[in-house]
């Protein structure tokens, strides 16, 4: 069990922000949303109004306590937001000046996630449910991350979103609040994933710009220093196979080969970055978002040719999960969108990554669709992992669509 010391010790990784000032018996922004998050390493709490307006919002994020380990260990995850939950809750309503008796429903994250973070977030949300006597909406954390946009942009329904992160990549078309048709996912590795082992494996964290930073950051800074970017040779994955699945383990293995062999050749030794990481890691980059526009380019044929998305609807395409702050990314994704007359956005960039702003979002479109708001709490429980929606995978595969990169 952590210290208690460790709240001390990590205080600044405390965020806590007042976006907006409000009158508290101002019912035209009602309903007011309590959202908790906790399906991972981060303990975020955020309240919002029914037009958008972020009243409170704070959030603990354990990031730099996870770096010495290498990755997320469950149980430590589970102490930290042990440990900080009762303040992230307690300091988003002391930044939007309200009180437990004050919010209509606690939004909390019960799916999918690691079980022992979610524990946390939920007993704690029930706890305060009971305690104020407010109903509890049970929140989908992929689909909060898909909805989020709706809060900042005015995207309508239907719309093509790429949920991409350190554990996800999913390809979604989103019909409602609730109805979600899966279109690819990925096959072993994650985007966010594969960033993370080739950062560690080219040792940026040796240099000292890139010592705290998350892998995808790194090599996404890495990148804009390149002088050549095409260097080095990284083949398309899938790129024979007409669906919209996704794959970075080849990318992963490919790049892995390259610094082998360059390291071997140059006789570096241990403890050494090679010496022209800024190519290779805009090669890597280059080549990730080249495969996640491809298997979008096909979802978007997908969806038109079933009519799933008709010629009247407004085309959107929503890029949301960690990964969505890469400019390279987003910027390739929009590049191929725009060619096909669709409009790529993305959610604010504080809250593309995991935050309670986006459940307490999710909550309020579900209190006010009145769906998921129950006070019974024994109902509601946690869900390691589950599907996104219905999958339309195998449907996407006998369309046998052929991709013009």
């Amino acid at each position: 069990m952590l210290k208690a010391t460790t709240l001390k010790q990590c205080s600044k990784s405390f965020s806590s922000v007042v976006i907006t000032s409000r009158n508290s018996s101002d019912e035209a922004l009602r309903p007011y949303i309590l959202g908790i998050e906790t399906s991972c390493d981060d303990s975020g709490s955020a309240i919002v109004s029914s037009n958008g307006k972020i009243l409170g919002d704070c959030i603990y994020s354990q990031q730099n306590s996870h770096l010495k380990f290498g990755g997320i260990i469950p149980p430590v995850a589970q102490d930290f937001h042990r440990l900080h939950i009762h303040n992230v809750v307690q300091q988003t309503f002391r930044s939007s000046n309200m009180d437990g008796t004050q919010i209509d429903a606690i939004a909390v994250t019960n799916r999918p996630g690691l079980p022992l973070s979610l524990l946390v977030g939920l007993r704690y949300a029930k706890w305060l449910a009971r305690k104020y006597h407010k109903p509890i909406i049970p929140i989908h954390h992929m689909e909060a991350h898909a909805l989020m946009v709706r809060m900042t942009h005015k995207v309508s329904f239907p719309f093509l979103c790429i949920l991409i992160s350190g554990g996800h990549s999913l390809l979604t078309l989103v019909k409602d609040i609730s109805q979600f048709y899966l279109l690819g996912e990925t096959l072993d590795d994650a985007p966010g994933e594969a960033f993370d082992k080739i950062a560690r494996r080219l040792k940026l964290r040796n240099l000292p710009e890139f010592a705290w930073l998350s892998g995808g950051r790194s090599i996404e800074q890495a990148a804009k220093l390149s002088k050549d970017p095409r260097k080095y040779d990284f083949p398309l994955p899938l790129s024979h196979y007409r669906d919209c699945q996704f794959s970075f383990a080849g990318l992963k293995n490919t790049a892995t080969r390259h610094i082998l062999q360059q390291e071997e050749a140059l006789d570096l030794p241990p403890d050494a970055v090679l010496p022209d990481y800024q190519d290779f890691s805009a090669g890597f980059l280059n080549a990730a978002a080249r495969h996640i526009a491809q298997r979008t380019r096909r979802a978007i044929r997908f969806c038109e040719n079933e009519q799933l998305i008709s010629s009247t609807d407004p085309k959107f395409i929503v890029v949301s999960g960690g990964v969505a702050c890469n400019d390279t990314i987003f910027q390739t994704v929009s590049d191929m969108a725009e060619s096909l007359g669709y409009t790529t956005v993305r959610p604010e960039r504080q809250h593309c990554t995991d935050n309670g702003v986006m459940i307490a979002w999710n909550g309020v479109e579900k209190f006010l669709a009145n769906q998921d708001v129950t006070m019974d709490y024994g109902s509601v429980d946690i869900i390691g992992k589950t599907k996104l929606g219905m999958s339309l995978i195998e449907k996407v595969k006998c369309a046998n669509i052929p991709n013009k990169d």
